[in-house]
């Protein structure tokens, strides 16, 4: 934030009144203040962060924090854009520490089907979550011992009876059963502990 003033008074115009009656806690005030300055915040932020929901966000912020603040603010021989700017930069490098704008990537949304109530599925969102499925079961299955594996691969993913694993095993009906159970149990507490 700004010092406390040193002798620098007010430029002229409209701005130092509204300033004025936004410090009284004029709403009205502090709103044509919001109106005349939010486009310089927003482009700011914009520049920036290159991404436009992110810099609506802090833009609303740079005016919440400065609301919250207007009763600290002197002029310093600097437009009271100068203020907001300071703000604007303080918010911008924190979300930088965050590394919020780092990991975000936009994407083009997903057109909506002709069919109303229904969206229109992505082919290549269909084979992401595909690969997904393959490798939480993948690593699921690592998690078994050899037999629970085998049995739970021959029962599952290849669609076979208890008495057609059984016969692919060389074991009993009731083995099989026995080791598919102790293979589902670990299996869901596996699940439940991740």
């Amino acid at each position: 934030m700004f010092a406390p003033n040193n002798g620098t008074s007010a430029p002229d115009g409209p701005e130092p009144e509204l300033v004025a009656r936004a410090r009284a806690g004029d709403r009205e005030a502090f709103a044509a203040l919001y109106f005349e300055h939010y486009h310089l915040a927003y482009g700011f932020l914009l520049i920036r962060t290159r991404n436009r929901h992110l810099a609506e966000d802090l833009t609303q912020e740079v005016f919440v924090r400065a609301l919250r603040r207007i009763d600290v603010f002197t002029w310093q021989g600097t437009a009271f854009a100068a203020w907001l700017t300071t703000i604007a930069k303080n918010l911008y490098l924190d979300e930088l520490g965050r590394g919020c704008t780092r990991l975000e990537t936009p994407v083009a949304e997903f057109p909506e089907s002709q069919t109303p109530g229904r969206r229109q599925e992505s082919p290549a969102l269909r084979e992401l979550e595909a690969v997904e499925a393959h490798e939480t079961v993948r690593t699921a299955l690592h998690t078994l011992n050899d037999q629970q594996r085998h049995c739970v691969q021959l029962r599952f993913l290849h669609e076979l009876t208890p008495q057609e694993t059984a016969l692919e095993m060389g074991r009993s009906v009731g083995a099989v059963k026995a080791l598919t159970h102790r293979a589902l149990r670990k299996l869901r507490w596996t699940a439940v502990s991740a």
